[in-house]
């Protein structure tokens, strides 16, 4: 990021200044159609061909630099939309995490409330035949009762969660 800014600066610099073309060894600086060489104004004394020749080179100078700050503009885009996808999918992982997270909460409540269900049904059945038999004391059916009672509540509390 920091090399970005800095080569942006450059350029901004290069092309709002002045362009530095070398020709014959000599380097000419071109500042809008005015040419100077060591700080002078030469564009009179130059012949036409010179003249046009360096504008020409300055010119190509200016579009290279040009092509370059769109060539960035576009990197810069395209690395934002990059961390766009990337914190959008980042996103998605974190939604489709938590509706898995919470369908394997659904589905233990589901798997409570069946054994709560079935755990009832199985000493309901267990305290019948015993009574049928005769097998139970009131101590015992009592307490039967208790743990009847309390298993019916189980069973509420796990309706109730899910």
């Amino acid at each position: 990021m920091k090399n970005y800014i800095i080569l942006l600066l450059l350029a901004f610099s290069l092309t709002s200044f002045a362009q530095e073309v070398k020709k014959d060894g000599k380097t000419y600086e071109v500042k809008k159609e005015k040419i100077f060489l060591n700080g002078e104004d030469v564009t009179e004394a130059l012949n036409i061909e010179e003249k046009e020749a360096i504008l020409k080179e300055a010119s190509a100078i200016t579009a290279k630099l040009k092509t370059a700050e769109k060539a960035e503009k576009e990197a810069k885009k395209l690395e934002k939309e990059a961390k766009k996808a990337e914190k959008a999918q980042k996103k998605a992982e974190k939604a489709q995490k938590k509706a898995e997270k919470e369908l394997k909460k659904k589905e233990k409540l589901q798997k409570n409330f069946e054994k709560a269900q079935s755990n009832l049904k199985k000493n309901q059945k267990k305290y019948e035949k015993l009574k049928k038999k005769g097998k139970l004391s009131p101590e015992d059916e009592r307490k039967w009762l208790e743990k009847l009672e309390k298993m019916t509540e189980k069973l509420e509390k796990a309706k109730r969660k899910m």
